[in-house]
């Protein structure tokens, strides 16, 4: 999705407020990306955390509740 939006690992990681190199190794899966910015990146996306996880192939987020 990064490279779709056209962004460099170094303009996400600013937007989750961590180091480039953290999230390459995220992207990579060396180390486990916490929820928190999981949250952060489906905002960013404009999807759902369950899209990026895989929990449904739907990027459309889902509606907020009122």
């Amino acid at each position: 999705m990064r490279e779709d939006a056209d962004l460099s690992q170094t303009q996400v990681a600013e937007q989750l407020g961590i180091d480039q190199r953290t999230y390459s190794n995220y992207e990579t899966e060396k180390r486990s990306m916490p929820i928190k910015h999981y949250r952060k990146l489906a905002l960013l996306y404009q999807t759902s955390v369950d899209y990026l996880v895989g929990l449904t192939d739907k990027p459309r987020p889902y509606p907020r509740k009122k």
